[in-house]
């Protein structure tokens, strides 16, 4: 068979295609060996040796030493096996190449098919390996195309799924778009690799801070947590080890640069930058933004706040159909109950004697 041309295919395919030398030589043997039992009726007993140094390609059947041959497939007589090595003796096993004269032309037309499903089955492994690396991170597409429920966006190496549940409501991806998303899942199944997206997951909106600001790529700031309602608003908590640094200024930028460039992104979304704090007081409070807040008291126990706000604040801090508090409440995981300060006072729940000094709060 013309082994130069099937060993330079294979370092050819190893480099368009990215898959190691190793598993093209494995596939490609599997392949030969399949063909040969095919084609030539032989046993259980064949392997192919490949030798890229001599280029030579050869196949040996492994057969052992008998008095009396039965099945010549897998067994040779003392006799013969001796005139070709007087050392071997009965019940030793050897190997005798058995490559056809023709072997080439029936090996090349039957073994492609499984030679090219195991590349394809390498291939597969190649670009799951890359992606799941990338997992729970973000990535730059190209919207391929749409049906009536899902958007397909190129990454490159293989087509992603944004689900309609990841779709923001407030946007339309039409083709050729560019996109930023965020990995949320890559799974092996039977047709290949297949890679889950979204647009609305909180993780976006901490790899786009991540990218717009420097502070918290070097770990100067950290971002504590995110509560999200994807195309609406958002609420980001920040902090800083160092008291010289101004985490909530950090991620605004110099004239609200770096939050612009994150809310042009996300189609509009609002964000609200808040100060992390320890103390659930202040950290309650400033998560209200950009409600005023009189007074927080707090329940241990039950994990729960009572929030006092000025009359003329308290539809801002419970925001349009609640999503204010709702949002505060998930950023601090605190519950959060808002009352007004004359109904608190009527309820004898505030004096109005200490009231709350903040706010490091931007929007």
């Amino acid at each position: 068979m013309n082994s130069e041309e099937l060993l330079k295919s294979i370092a050819v395919i190893e480099k368009e295609k990215g898959i190691s030398r190793e598993v093209l030589i494995e596939a490609i043997e599997i392949a030969l060996v399949s063909a040969y039992k095919k084609n030539f009726n032989q046993a259980q007993n064949v392997r192919v040796d490949i030798n890229e140094k001599k280029g030579t390609v050869k196949l040996f059947a492994t057969k052992q030493v008998v008095e009396e041959v039965e099945d010549p497939r897998l067994e040779i007589s003392v006799e013969e096996a001796k005139s070709m090595n007087p050392n071997y003796e009965v019940g030793d096993y050897m190997d005798i190449e058995v490559t056809p004269k023709n072997f080439g032309r029936v090996a090349a037309q039957n073994a492609k098919n499984l030679v090219q499903q195991r590349i394809r089955e390498a291939e597969r492994g190649v670009i799951y390996n890359e992606y799941i690396d990338r997992e729970d991170d973000m990535m730059v597409g190209i919207v391929q195309r749409k049906d009536a429920r899902n958007v397909y966006v190129h990454l490159g190496k293989i087509e992603a799924v944004l689900p309609v549940t990841e779709q923001m409501p407030n946007e339309v991806l039409n083709i050729h778009d560019r996109v930023k998303v965020y990995i949320t899942k890559v799974e092996k199944t039977t047709k290949g690799p297949q890679i889950t997206v979204s647009r609305t997951h909180p993780g976006l909106l901490k790899r786009l801070f991540e990218k717009e600001v420097a502070e918290i790529q070097d770990g100067t700031v950290e971002i504590r947590s995110i509560a999200r309602e994807a195309g609406d608003r958002s609420k980001i908590a920040v902090s800083a080890e160092r008291e010289d640094i101004d985490p909530v200024g950090a991620c605004v930028g110099h004239s609200g640069t770096r939050v612009q460039a994150v809310v042009n992104e996300l189609n509009g979304e609002k964000v609200d930058i808040v100060k992390y704090s320890e103390d659930p007081k202040v950290y309650v409070a400033q998560s209200l933004s950009p409600s005023e807040v009189l007074e927080v008291q707090v329940d241990e126990e039950n994990k729960s706040t009572l929030v006092i706000v000025p009359d003329s604040q308290l539809s801002l801090a419970i925001g349009k159909k609640g999503q204010n508090a709702r949002l505060a409440a998930k950023l601090t995981g605190w519950k959060i109950d808002i009352k007004n300060e004359s109904e608190a006072r009527e309820l004898g729940l505030y004096q109005g004697d200490n009231r709350l000094e903040l706010f490091d709060v931007e929007e």
